[in-house]
């Protein structure tokens, strides 16, 4: 599987944020189960599948195998898969995040931190297209404070943008067809800045976090990937299979509109 195919798919993308808490005194077992069937039920209605790092790895080793459990059985059903960790290192230790969720897991992409510039990013780049995955660099936030940073001018534009228009160049290397192996991210929270970043980067896909509980809504247009969490896994703030059904039709209802 190439993680380019997720761009001619349902363009809903499953945010995986478990919280132990609501699985009952056995958490573990039930998540896995839970999970599995949300998986298995949105699959034919999503994109990819992203896995939030830093909840599994706060359950510790239990919390890591049901990690790897779980993107395999994704892989199993034919889902693309997106680990979500904001990696970002330089010399060795980036090479040996890329070697971790890239190179092992052939096909699946990575989340980006972009702060140690360029040669930092670089073995990232390498690895997906060498095992056909994709990489997301943090360029526009979901968060009410993204613009501390993001939007502060350089030569007249939003810090954002301009990292835009460079990986944009960068990404012209890593070129599969209309698709760049090189991504960003951006907030469906934030749209002109989302509108504004596809100008800079035609051939980028833009994965748009934020999409529902944070207030985004779900945005139409080649290559954009809607990512939404709480509200599709855990509709009314529980597990809910039923509901997590009725929240992935209400949001491609919304993307034909």
């Amino acid at each position: 599987m190439d993680f380019l195919e997720a761009l001619a798919r349902p363009p809903l993308v499953l945010g995986v944020d478990p919280r132990p808490g609501l699985h009952g005194k056995e958490p573990i077992p039930h998540l896995r189960r839970y999970s599995l069937e949300v998986l298995e039920a949105l699959a034919p209605r999503l994109a990819a599948v992203k896995f939030q790092l830093a909840f599994f790895e706060a359950l510790g080793p239990e919390g890591m195998a049901l990690l790897l459990e779980l993107a395999s059985g994704a892989r199993v059903m034919g889902l693309p898969v997106l680990f979500d960790g904001k990696r970002g290192d330089i010399g060795s230790t980036a090479e040996a995040y890329a070697e971790a969720y890239l190179l092992r897991f052939p096909g699946s992409a990575l989340t980006l931190n972009p702060y140690l510039g360029l040669d930092a990013l670089e073995p990232f780049f390498r690895a997906a297209q060498r095992s056909g995955g994709a990489v997301f660099v943090l360029a526009k936030t979901s968060n009410p404070g993204a613009g501390f940073l993001q939007d502060l001018e350089v030569g007249r534009r939003p810090l954002y943008l301009h990292l835009a228009e460079v990986l944009a160049e960068e990404g012209r290397r890593y070129l599969e067809g209309p698709w760049s192996r090189v991504g960003l991210v951006v907030g469906a929270t934030y749209p002109e800045a989302v509108q504004r970043v596809r100008e800079a980067a035609p051939h980028a896909p833009l994965l748009l976090p934020g999409v529902g509980a944070q207030g985004g809504k779900p945005l139409k247009g080649p290559g954009l990937l809607n990512a939404s969490a709480r509200a599709l896994f855990y509709p009314r703030g529980r597990p809910d299979l039923e509901g997590a059904l009725e929240a992935a039709e209400a949001l491609l209802a919304a993307l034909v509109e």
